[in-house]
């Protein structure tokens, strides 16, 4: 396959069948605007996705504002380990595979279902182009300012989804999501449902720390159906990983090799991915950027890192942590941690001025509730105030959807 660096009509030519289209590229792409001046065919990815790599197989879908990447790696791993040679599509790099794709043999696949529009000419939510064998949902939270106008707007989305499942198919659903338990009402499909509530299908007990290892229970309809362990930390993991069980006991996978797999699991790129350790300093990397999973990612280190500070590195840079949208949302975000800096957003200037997230306000309300937070202009800068104030035994715990400007090396270099 030749791979062409960089948009050029010269790469649009007549030999052609059908030109992929993904949703980054606008209508004025030069490429965009060759194809359609030749006539020639084209696409969006979810819809080649179901056309040439799902036709045929049992599509297990994974949809939710948070936790979708993760879920689906741990599952992808599990039909792996199970023998089951699944083919997957996913929005992360996955560490057992090295790779974010895989082209199996079996009768399954397991993508990665987005909320997101699909491309210029179909705004509408990518898995919306699959017909889900399982489908789970983790939660449904206001996100994508840039495409939502509201929660009742991301409802509407994700309603659309879960119409999208047969009647004799199966849906694996988060009910402590209030959001997702107003969606699953009266829904026609078999519907599985997972937490901490005594009526849930699947739920958790007894757990325990055994650092680096999480030791739990899982109960099916109030029975034990397994002990298992993870070294992945948080509840929000635990319930990634319920839902996982679920989906794999549906299938017919047996407790064991669940198990087995979850001991197995090397986890995902950017995902509590520990970057590197320097002078008792552990720098962690992770892809939170909603006010929820900031939340979630800062408490699930806390109890495995008791020994020195756990310091919070915060780059609002999506469309949503950009926008004013989440301003009196994310003060409670940062709980957890015992010292804070936030960096400028470093694309701004791309919102509105009316619209635009103030670093220094989160900053202000953060000192406000008696937190020893900063603001830094700049990624050198942070960078700086690190190597002063970090020790021996501190957690440096950065948050960010993109490269931050390598700050984790240049950290790392450092220390």
């Amino acid at each position: 396959i030749k791979i062409a660096d960089g948009f050029d009509r010269k790469n649009i030519s007549s030999d052609i069948d059908l030109v992929i289209v993904g949703n980054a590229v606008s209508k004025d792409n030069i490429e965009v605007v060759q194809t359609d001046k030749m006539g020639l065919y084209f696409c969006s990815m979810p819809q080649a996705l179901n056309r040439f790599i799902a036709a045929g197989k049992k599509p297990i879908i994974i949809a939710g504002t948070h936790g979708k990447t993760t879920t689906s790696s741990i599952l992808a791993w599990i039909l792996y380990k199970a023998n089951l040679d699944p083919t997957f599509m996913i929005g992360g790099l996955l560490k057992n595979f090295d790779s974010n794709y895989r082209l199996g043999k079996g009768e399954h696949i397991i993508i990665e279902g987005d909320e997101y529009d699909t491309a210029y000419f179909d705004k509408g939510p990518k898995f919306l182009h699959y017909d889900p064998y399982i489908a789970l949902l983790t939660s449904v939270e206001f996100d994508h300012a840039d495409i939502f106008k509201d929660l009742d707007h991301v409802k509407g989305a994700f309603s659309g989804f879960l119409s999208s499942i047969a009647p004799g198919h199966t849906l694996v659903a988060y009910d402590g999501d209030k959001n997702v338990a107003d969606l699953i009402s009266g829904i026609k499909c078999k519907v599985e449902r997972y937490g901490q509530d005594m009526d849930s299908t699947w739920r958790i007990q007894n757990i325990s720390l055994d650092p680096p290892w999480t030791v739990f229970e899982v109960l099916k309809q109030n029975r034990i159906f397994g002990t298992f362990k993870t070294n992945m930390i948080g509840m929000h993991n635990l319930l990634n990983i319920i839902s996982t069980i679920a989906a794999a006991d549906r299938l017919n996978i047996p407790g064991e090799v669940i198990a087995e797999a979850l001991k197995t699991f090397q986890g995902i790129k950017r995902r509590q991915e520990i970057r590197g350790i320097k002078n008792g300093i552990t720098v962690m990397d992770d892809f939170a950027h909603h006010p929820t999973a900031v939340k979630e990612t800062i408490s699930a280190a806390r109890p495995f890192y008791t020994k020195g500070k756990i310091i919070a590195v915060f780059e609002p840079r999506t469309n949503s942590s950009m926008r004013k949208v989440f301003q009196t949302i994310y003060p409670s975000s940062f709980e957890s941690a015992d010292l804070i800096c936030i960096r400028k957003p470093p694309l701004l200037e791309k919102i509105p001025p009316a619209e635009r997230f103030s670093s220094e306000k989160l900053v202000d309300d953060l000192k406000n509730q008696g937190k020893e937070a900063y603001f830094f202009s700049n990624t050198e800068a942070i960078i700086d105030f690190l190597i002063d104030r970090a020790i021996a035994g501190d957690l440096i715990l950065i948050m960010s959807n993109g490269g931050f400007d390598n700050i984790h090396g240049k950290l790392l270099e450092r220390l």
